[in-house]
């Protein structure tokens, strides 16, 4: 993974990241409420230093359930307090007692019925409150804090996509060059997601290099804000009226997560993605269908506060958004492992 440009500049102080659970806490927003009956026990969960496959294949084995029965709409981090929904199917079944469940750092807050699976991706966003310590305030920090406020963060796919030293990546790029064959399901997934971001990565890098990240750009292809819909600039558009339209918001600027087609975007994207042909074939063979995803991303309800230990952050960001590529753009990071 090459290192991806900053929107604004280098971060001129470090901060520490992580260095309690609770300096780091998601809370998870379906989009949509529980039922209150129906086949499904949901259960909304708190999470301290947890991970989310684990406990929810240990609430399905508590009440006797294979994990296949089980669902959640999305993996959270681990070293954090995070709070989601799992659900169990249990049809014709009574209510489980889960009283006696006992698991270090899992606290059920509430348990009720739904009518259908909660499926992994099928989450409106997440709520995040951040601490990072030893941030002090500066000039330097303020104005970025402004800048995320008012223009937003690159949309990039961080460290936890790509697995513990890039290893994600690493065996996708030997899986493309032949080198190795993959029959685990959730290897697959997790090597041709993070082939994916990769290149989607670059491209938005080379945009923000090039001072392209807020231009568009004869045959962009652009998002409707607020909607997975996107359409594709031709010469008979007027540009400036596009580009009027990205500045009020009201469109974004995406990038590729390439498939088995190749979407034929602006020169310098169809320039970039064409280096990577060992991925674009391995992606047609496992007949991947190509996507679009946000250049730029703003944090909804962004706030911020300096305390005594450091800056506290408090903002909103859809599924699929990373809370670390925001931080990357105020601080340079030191995780504690």
């Amino acid at each position: 993974m090459l290192e991806l440009a900053y929107l604004q500049t280098l971060p001129q102080q470090r901060a520490l990241l992580k260095a309690d659970y609770a300096d780091f806490i998601v809370k998870e927003d379906l989009g949509y409420a529980m039922t209150g009956e129906g086949e499904f026990v949901a259960l909304y969960v708190r999470k301290t230093d947890a991970n989310t496959l684990f406990v929810g294949e240990q609430l399905a084995k508590f009440v006797g359930l294979s994990p296949r029965n089980m669902g959640y709409a999305g993996l959270k981090d681990r070293k954090a307090v995070t709070e989601q929904w799992f659900c169990l199917q249990m049809p014709g079944k009574a209510m489980p007692d889960l009283s006696r469940f006992n698991m270090a750092g899992v606290e059920i807050l509430q348990v009720t019925r739904h009518s259908r699976k909660i499926r992994t991706g099928s989450l409106n966003g997440n709520h995040f409150e951040i601490l990072l310590r030893n941030a002090v305030e500066t000039d330097e920090l303020k104005v970025r804090l402004e800048n995320i406020k008012n223009f937003g963060f690159p949309n990039y796919f961080t460290e936890q996509r790509f697995g513990k030293d890039g290893h994600n990546l690493t065996q996708a790029m030997r899986w493309a060059n032949g080198e190795i064959k993959v029959k685990d399901r959730k290897k697959r997934s997790f090597y041709l997601s993070a082939a994916r971001s990769e290149v989607f990565n670059l491209v938005v890098s080379e945009r923000i290099r090039q001072g392209l990240a807020n231009q568009v750009l004869a045959h962009d292809i652009l998002q409707l804000a607020g909607t997975h819909s996107w359409f594709t600039t031709d010469e008979k558009e007027d540009l400036a009226l596009l580009q009027t339209r990205l500045e009020n918001h009201d469109l974004q600027l995406t990038a590729p997560l390439i498939g088995e087609t190749q979407q034929l975007a602006c020169e310098l994207e169809n320039k970039l993605v064409e280096r990577h042909q060992s991925l674009i074939s391995l992606m047609k063979r496992e007949r991947m269908k190509p996507a679009r995803r946000p250049l730029l991303m703003q944090a909804r309800d962004f706030h911020w506060e300096f305390v005594e230990n450091g800056l506290k952050l408090k903002f909103y960001l859809p599924a699929g958004s990373y809370a670390t590529a925001l931080v990357r753009e105020l601080v340079n990071i030191d995780e504690n492992e």
